[in-house]
């Protein structure tokens, strides 16, 4: 996903910030885009965010942050514990998850980021994917969690475009869109009215798009207390 904090964080405002991410913060996965100026970023490089308690201080955090992370853990209920522990009593969890049916659109393995081992839903009873886990019953169920927002957030996402199953044609289309498209690049500006054309051609054709490549938003926030 392109930027993901940064979209979520224009969002927000500044008394979300104020209120949630304040004092010592970690964020976990958080690449180069750290949510507030001031957090400790914890990424590849630092360690494994899977075993992240083993590495870094239990109870010292005052908001631990994720956002589009936890969908790449091996045992995400592990996980999650792991990163519960590190929040103090008091102190908060900022969860940011894609929503299943808007990011990976009925298909798995997910089309658009081969990596993801997990998808997230919020209050479904049943799901099409075979590795779905319900994020606010995940949260809700961490030791002494205080639930104090959840939400679907699809700002510039167009319901329209999504699809409700992704098939064998749709993902054979997806690559060959892709592998056009990087052929064109390689030509240089000259194309770029190929390439329009390309893109408008393999719209018509129903091609899946991955609307977070660009502005739009499809991922479910939940923030949780830990309570003293």
């Amino acid at each position: 996903m392109s930027g993901e904090a940064s979209k979520t964080r224009a969002i927000r405002g500044p008394e979300f910030e104020k209120r949630f991410l304040g004092g010592r913060v970690i964020d976990i996965g958080c690449g180069p885009d750290l949510v507030v100026p001031h957090a400790e970023a914890f990424d590849l490089q630092h360690g494994d965010a899977q075993r992240i308690a083993s590495q870094r201080p239990i109870g010292a955090y005052d908001a631990v942050h994720s956002s589009h992370c936890l969908e790449h853990m091996r045992d995400v209920p592990a996980a999650l514990e792991q990163w519960w522990s590190l929040v103090r009593p008091g102190g908060y969890l900022v969860l940011v998850v894609p929503d299943e049916d808007l990011y990976e659109q009925g298909g798995w393995p997910s089309l658009f980021n081969s990596d993801h081992r997990a998808t997230f839903r919020l209050q479904k009873a049943e799901s099409w994917s075979p590795v779905s886990y319900d994020v606010l019953q995940l949260v809700s169920g961490l030791e002494r969690a205080e639930i104090m927002s959840c939400e679907l957030q699809h700002h510039g996402y167009e319901p329209g475009l999504r699809k409700l199953r992704i098939t064998r044609v749709d993902r054979l289309l997806f690559r060959v869109q892709h592998f056009v498209a990087a052929a064109l690049r390689k030509v240089g500006r000259s194309a770029a009215p190929l390439r329009t054309a390309c893109e408008r051609l393999f719209r018509l054709l129903g091609t899946p798009i991955d609307q977070t490549a660009g502005p739009a938003l499809a991922q479910i926030q939940v923030v949780a207390r830990k309570r003293p």
